[in-house]
């Protein structure tokens, strides 16, 4: 019998499929014509990010798992798209949007956290084989991709699903999950921003702070941003793939020695080369983030690591399945529970401390649609905000990679055996 191959083998030739398919996206998305207009008001752009790629898989024409182009994706820009993400980080600009946006954000991702291992524990009563299973198909590995994408974005993402290793068939399904579930909550805290002044005056919240922020904000990022120059990307292309040099030179020392030495340690996954490479990037970025280095951000650091986050992700779809969602439908329970978990505590919080909308909303983007959605959310309550929801997203890029693998061992821990 003659193995089946894959129509295209040769690795350059996929990855030029690839940037075609990326580059057709986002011409459709941002045209004005009113056909695509209409359909990417219902799909989200992310999502064919994934869709068109996993159908080369699904249909033959690519083999994902023999194709190197994830690899070096994964290996290379996930690290270097980390850098540049907290490298832009203005912890002294995060500080001055006041308590209560903080407040919101932070109790934003705690709800991701403990909404994942809640939701697993809520299914488990009545149906723990929905959320059982063994290795890389178990359900839970599945979930802290989720928890990397609602804590962050496809970078974060990504990162879990190396750490943890998920396989393929499960992934296919979590990120559908992901998608669809995160744009049904967008589409909530939309329609909030259009009834804001209502809402605010019903818990009364003082929104005069945000006259103040409006401003402040437009002239911070006229002050810095500037028209790139090739000296500029040459310092971005050195300062982000210097840093991955030093990552994996250190993850090669540190992730042996602890298998070595500390073999138990291996449950947590510090034995993992990758999950060190991850820790360092992010951890030497938000160091750089204190410096002038930061200053970086104006010549486009974010934009520059948001092009590598793409490639990254249809290189992730090249692996999917993308009819593995239609064996678990039963899943979406588990991400409709998890982020009712997150939007009780955040409406909750919000109340107590009677924080403005804006607030409450921009700090659950900024956690569950990253960088990508969170500015759209901003912009709904007034055009001069989208910076703060880039803000608070950056600064969820940085924590994603500590609590969504925290996150992760929950899950570990409460998951049927």
């Amino acid at each position: 019998m003659v193995e089946q191959t894959a129509l295209v083998t040769n690795d350059a030739v996929i990855f030029g499929i690839l940037a075609l398919m990326l580059g057709l996206v986002f011409k459709t998305s941002n045209s004005e014509r009113p056909f695509f207009k209409k359909f990417y008001s219902v799909v989200p752009a992310l999502l064919l990010c994934y869709f068109l790629p996993s159908l080369l898989n699904t249909f033959n024409v690519v083999d994902g798992e023999t194709s190197k182009v994830y690899f070096i994706t994964s290996r290379y820009l996930l690290p270097a798209s980390l850098v540049l993400l907290t490298l832009s980080i203005d912890f002294k600009r995060i500080i001055a949007l006041g308590p209560k946006a903080l407040i919101m954000f932070l109790t934003g991702t705690v709800g991701i956290v403990i909404g994942g291992p809640l939701a697993i524990l809520i299914v488990s009563m009545f149906s723990p084989e929905t959320v059982g299973g063994q290795g890389p198909e178990a359900v839970w590995r599945g979930m802290t991709t989720i928890a990397g994408s609602w804590i962050g974005g496809g970078a974060n993402q990504a990162a879990m699903y190396e750490m943890y290793d998920v396989g393929d068939k499960m992934f296919s399904v979590m990120v559908t999950i992901d998608i669809i579930v995160a744009n049904l909550w967008m589409a909530v805290l939309l329609i909030m921003a259009a009834k804001a002044k209502q809402l605010d005056e019903k818990i009364g919240a003082d929104t005069s702070a945000l006259d103040d922020l409006k401003i402040t904000v437009e002239a911070f990022h006229a002050k810095i941003t500037q028209v790139p120059q090739l000296h500029n990307l040459m310092y971005l292309v050195a300062i982000s793939f210097g840093t991955v040099g030093f990552a994996h030179l250190f993850a090669d020392f540190i992730a042996p020695w602890i298998s070595t030495n500390y073999p138990g340690l291996s449950v947590y996954s510090l034995d993992s080369k990758f999950f060190w490479l991850i820790v360092t990037v992010t951890t030497v970025g938000l160091i750089m983030s204190t410096t002038k280095l930061r200053q970086l951000e104006g010549v486009g650091a974010s934009k520059m690591g948001s092009v590598f986050i793409y490639l990254l992700v249809a290189s992730i779809g090249m692996k999917m399945d993308i009819l593995e969602i239609l064996n678990h439908p039963e899943l979406f329970l588990v991400g409709f529970i998890w982020m009712a978990v997150h939007a009780g505590l955040l409406l909750t919080v919000a109340r107590f401390i009677k924080a403005p909308t804006f607030y409450m909303a921009v700090g659950s983007q900024a956690n569950v649609g990253g960088a990508a959605s969170a500015p759209i959310v901003a912009a709904a309550f007034h055009p001069s905000l989208a910076p703060v929801g880039v803000l608070l997203a950056v600064l969820g890029y940085a924590l994603g990679t500590y609590a969504a693998y925290f996150c992760g061992q929950l899950m570990r821990m409460v998951a049927p055996v």
